[in-house]
């Protein structure tokens, strides 16, 4: 029983901070080629998505903990699915993106359901699908890749790296209500 204990909790921590990580890469990449301060600024993403100097928007990289542990419960029964697997990484790439794009239960930007049910136009839901490939690369190659090479300095590197992501999202939650 510990045993299965341990495994969760090694399972749990690299989707967790991996999904951090890769939220963040994809999410910055995107606000700086996709110029997301001027896309949610027209009149349809405006009505629907926050400033990004809004300050939960800076504190929101932190927050993807929850959805990152979320995902490590909701993964972790398929595990034997992408990890040790030859192509698992495609196999999680397809379940990843394919649940953003195709299968979301609400409408939004860049997926199936925001293209029928939203007034967004199309260019606007296709300047959001780079982020969501994006994501999903990263994510599904490296989580099977950490499981082959299991190697100490990742998960230090992890400790760091979300960390970090914690200082970033207090700093800019401090700096959009003007504390520093």
């Amino acid at each position: 029983m510990e045993s299965k204990k341990k495994d969760f909790l090694s399972f749990s921590w690299r989707v967790t901070s991996l999904h951090m990580l890769a939220y963040l890469i994809a999410g910055l990449l995107a606000l700086i080629f996709v110029d997301y301060e001027t896309l949610f600024a027209t009149d349809s993403l405006a009505l629907l998505m926050k400033p990004i100097n809004s300050p939960i928007v800076a504190f929101g990289p932190f927050l993807q903990i929850i959805l990152g542990f979320a995902m490590s419960i909701f993964l972790y029964p398929f595990r034997s699915v992408f990890i040790g697997q030859k192509r698992g990484w495609f196999y999680l790439f397809i379940l990843i993106a394919g649940f953003c794009i195709f299968t979301p239960q609400v409408p939004g930007p860049g997926n199936f359901e925001g293209v029928i049910y939203t007034n967004i136009s199309i260019q606007q839901h296709l300047l959001s699908l780079p982020e969501t490939i994006l994501y999903s690369i990263i994510f599904s190659t490296l989580l099977p890749l950490w499981f082959k090479y299991p190697k100490r300095i990742w998960n230090i590197l992890s400790i760091i790296a979300v960390f970090l992501i914690f200082i970033m999202g207090i700093l800019g939650y401090l700096a959009a209500i003007g504390k520093i």
